[in-house]
């Protein structure tokens, strides 16, 4: 009776405190086993991954490298590493959640396809598309004869008529793998170019046709005779044209009545969306095609409208990603034996599917979009994209290799084959076509220059570039663009309108209805002529241009909102907000998203500036001192604004690199932050209990606006003058100009007489005054020279006076900081006040202000905003309000 009890006693469950190992496999509790291969598969696929982005090398190549290294080909090789890690009893266990992570993964890719490229591109789309299918197709098909008769005899393969064999084979060559293009033409930052257009409408061709002819493969494969393969095939159309025809109406009107198109799917409709891929891809398994193909039909379905692709990707593609996809990868790799390559004539068969896939893919591809009209470059370019294989390509070879079309050997030729292709992709495609060339071809082909590079003067040249000049001296600023972001949104749109026509001041004529319009034009009477006559639009005397730049990164949901950016703008709620102001304020205003990478906010800022020719790139400062626009407005630590971080590098590196000139835009609560609530708040009657303590102070909105400029001297503080000047245009603008008196550093005396001393004794009849002064003496000029040339309209609202340091050695920042609070303390509305000031002057030097920038003001931080705006934003001065600091471009100013 005791042997009878020990024998039945059930299985310790003390682990490893009753000496249990973790790594024995037990098929009772198979989580222990999975839990270290999912943990040793995502560790080494995130290390491979990290010196591969760095060469702008997609993830799944990683992945692929990692299962190779795991598998038979490396750490296989190590005595007993396999059976401990991966025993061949866990592999249906990893098998079984890696395809799951597929059927999800393929979902996905339905859901990035967005077929409303492929028609409205459709011409060029199916020419690319097809020529990029049919060569490569038919050279491996030919490939194929030598594949079948030398490998169709290798263990783990079935027999099989050399139709499907050739059939299959075609398609592994001919095939694109769509989700790694558009990452990679994300990251090239091609999408907006003809041929990111074009490749991206070919990809979705080339993806749908393959998936398509994939499926016919594996039914023809996996039924036992004709009829039975026909039979599946139809079925398959059938369902279908279900899908299509009768399914999508009836779930585009759910989605439509529950609000997800609108507001994103809510957390049921997210779960029913899945439970219908996963029905979809149930019935295709059992009609004899791949699981696959229906969650990639589902996905396919679903409406692009109002983002809810994009939502509903950001909800689940996380987990898929990081979890789900390094195993099926690894899975591939672990099932690649690079050991098997041990003869001439499989490296033969190697270099040549190499070769047929790459060749044919760029030969047919560049052909075709040179018989489109694009130049050769351009062709090329093309046909080297069209030819990467990537995670498509390794999902073609495993249905092979599962439904036994492909023996090991052959399997791991065309892995090596796929990594290769996807591997030269990025680098071949920055060679061909680099961003230099496509500058070139742009102005080219807006007729701004010959295919030399020579400019082209057209005959009233000069005369446009004189009335360029006229309208430039009587505005400073008729370009501008805005940096957009949520934190800043209200001070850039006041300061955006202070430049923009004066309603008051111009009101607009009372509007006609159309059939009044009508009949008046028709009358005889010349005044209602003159009236028609006065309707004609002028140009506008401000244009805007604002972006948004959202941060480009590794999620699918990332790119999805690049290849549908125009349908993103729309639904932005900072470029909206930013459009209906100006359609209030009546001025002529453009706004966009860009989806870049973090790192390239700054030269995407510059290059968009210097393309539009921008007289002024206006920026808000982060109220975080952060990229990230901190939304919910808790916890936000105003101490640590200034602080250096990636704001001020991103910053720096737009007033280094931009041509144009540049202004930074501080805002200042006018808001003081209330004592922390105590924990135990005391309960009210009143529903409305607890709010903001905003509620309880003064409004902050104010038609007047009050600005003041410490003028030192230099280029910078002239530009930021003549911006005064033209913001003091608007009528409801009062402006004090406020001239720091002081005599040049003698450190920057010393420093131009040395640099001058051998001019000075080349010409000894030249004057002895020092150049320093000089400059002293031409910014008192100039200032005298606005002051004088004021009109009688701005007389009343300007006001010049001078400010002179009582002794040498005085602070010239505090002078100015102490001259600035005298005048902001005589204006009582607070609200919209600013302070202008140039960033560097000839009387200050930048080194001064290293010194007291400790603390709240970080060193890399004071000299971007430079010595006088650092004073100006610390948190005792916060009564002059807003800060805006301007630079003077390089067309502006003389010498910065």
């Amino acid at each position: 009776m005791a042997a009878d009890n020990s024998t039945s006693r059930a299985t310790p469950q003390g682990g490893i405190l009753e000496g249990g190992n973790p790594s024995h496999y037990d098929p009772k509790n198979p989580i222990v086993i999975f839990i270290i291969q999912a943990g040793i598969i995502i560790i080494l696929c995130r290390a491979l991954h990290w010196p591969l982005s760095k060469i702008r090398q997609p993830r799944v190549i990683a992945e692929v490298i990692g299962g190779v290294v795991l598998g038979p080909s490396v750490m296989g090789r190590i005595p007993g590493f396999t059976d401990a890690i991966f025993p061949k009893a866990s592999i249906p266990n990893l098998n079984l959640v890696a395809n799951l992570g597929l059927i999800l993964f393929l979902f996905l890719v339905g859901l990035e396809t967005d077929l409303r490229f492929l028609f409205s591109n459709w011409r060029v789309a199916a020419s690319v598309s097809a020529a990029g299918i049919i060569l490569p197709f038919g050279f491996g098909c030919a490939v194929s004869y030598g594949l079948y008769h030398t490998f169709r005899n290798e263990p783990g393969t079935v027999d099989i008529n050399f139709g499907t064999y050739l059939l299959f084979i075609g398609i592994a060559m001919a095939i694109t793998a769509f989700p790694v293009l558009c990452r990679i033409l994300t990251e090239l930052k091609l999408l907006g170019t003809n041929v990111g257009v074009i490749v991206l409408s070919a990809g979705v061709g080339n993806d749908v046709v393959g998936w398509i002819l994939l499926a016919l493969c594996v039914a023809m494969v996996n039924a036992g005779s004709g009829i039975t393969a026909l039979w599946v095939l139809l079925v398959c159309v059938g369902y279908v044209l279900f899908l299509f025809y009768i399914f999508r109406p009836l779930f585009l009107r759910f989605l439509r009545k529950t609000g997800s198109l609108q507001k994103g799917p809510s957390q049921s409709v997210v779960a029913l969306t899945l439970l219908i891929a996963l029905a979809s891809s149930f019935f295709t398994q059992v009609i004899g095609v791949h699981a696959i193909f229906g969650g990639f039909l589902i996905g396919l379905l679903c409406p692009h409208d109002g983002g809810f692709a994009i939502k509903l990707t950001e909800k689940i593609e996380d987990v898929v990603a990081t979890l789900f996809l390094p195993l099926y990868f690894t899975l591939s790799g672990l099932q690649t034996n690079l050991g098997l390559l041990d003869s001439g004539t499989v490296w033969g068969y190697v270099i040549a599917v190499i070769a047929i896939a790459f060749v044919a893919k760029v030969s047919g591809g560049a052909l075709a979009s040179r018989l489109c009209g694009l130049l050769w470059r351009e062709s090329f370019a093309i046909g080297v994209l069209m030819s990467c294989k990537g995670l498509v390509e390794l999902i073609v070879l495993n249905i092979g290799l599962q439904a036994n079309i492909l023996s090991t050997r052959t399997f791991t030729m065309f892995v090596v084959m796929a990594l290769v292709t996807t591997f030269a992709t990025t680098p071949m495609t920055t060679v061909l076509y680099p961003k230099w060339y496509q500058i070139k071809v742009e102005r080219w082909r807006r007729g701004e220059i010959d295919w030399n590079g020579n400019p082209i003067h057209s005959g009233s040249r000069d005369d446009s570039v004189a009335a360029a000049k006229e309208q430039l001296q009587t505005n400073t600023v008729r370009k501008l663009l805005v940096y957009l972001r949520l934190d800043g949104l209200s001070s850039i749109c006041t300061l955006a309108a202070l430049l923009g026509p004066s309603r008051l001041a111009q009101p607009p004529l009372p509007n006609i209805h159309p059939d009044k319009r009508l009949s008046q034009s028709m009358s005889p009477d010349p005044a209602s002529e003159e009236t028609a006559v006065t309707e004609i639009e002028e140009a506008p005397a401000l244009r805007v241009h604002g972006v948004r730049l959202m941060e480009l990164t590794d999620r699918d949901s990332s790119v999805m909102k690049v290849s549908e950016i125009d349908e993103y703008t729309l639904w932005d709620p900072v470029v909206n907000t930013f459009r209906a102001f100006g359609q209030w304020h009546d001025m002529s205003i453009m706004a966009g998203v860009s989806v870049v990478p973090e790192h390239s906010y700054a030269d995407t800022v510059v290059g968009m500036a210097r393309e539009e020719s921008s007289d002024l790139l206006l920026i808000p400062w982060s109220e975080t001192g952060t990229m990230s626009e901190h939304q919910s407005g808790l916890g936000i630590n105003e101490a640590s604004r200034f602080v250096n971080g990636p704001y001020t590098d991103f910053v720096s590196h737009v007033m280094n690199q931009s041509p144009s000139s540049v202004g930074v835009l501080i805002e200042r609560s006018i808001y003081r932050h209330p004592s922390r609530r105590p924990l135990f708040a005391k309960r009210s009657i009143s529903a409305m209990s607890v709010r903001s303590s905003v509620w309880n102070s003064a409004p902050a909105a104010a038609r007047s606006h009050h600005i003041v400029l410490p003028f030192f001297g230099g280029d910078d503080d002239q530009f930021a003058l003549r911006f005064v000047m033209q913001l003091a245009q608007n009528d409801q603008v009062t402006a004090t100009l406020i001239h720091i008196d002081l005599a040049p550093s003698p450190q920057q005396v010393s420093d131009v007489d040395q640099s001058s001393h051998s001019d000075t004794t080349k010409d000894k009849a030249s004057t002895q005054v020092s150049p320093a002064v000089q400059k002293c003496e031409s910014d008192g000029i100039f200032f005298n020279a606005m002051k004088n040339s004021l009109t009688e309209s701005l007389a009343a609202r300007v006001v010049f006076h001078r400010v002179t340091a009582p002794k040498s050695g005085t602070d010239a920042v505090s002078l100015a900081v102490t001259a600035v609070k005298e005048e902001m303390a005589k204006i009582p509305q607070k609200a919209g006040n600013i302070v202008v000031v140039g960033r560097r002057n000839n009387r200050v030097d930048l080194a001064e202000s290293s010194g007291g920038s400790q603390g709240e003001i970080g060193a890399d931080a004071s000299r971007v905003l430079g010595t006088v705006a650092q004073a100006m934003v610390r948190t005792e001065n916060r009564i002059v309000g807003d800060v805006l600091v301007l630079q003077a471009g390089s067309g502006t100013a003389g010498v910065r």
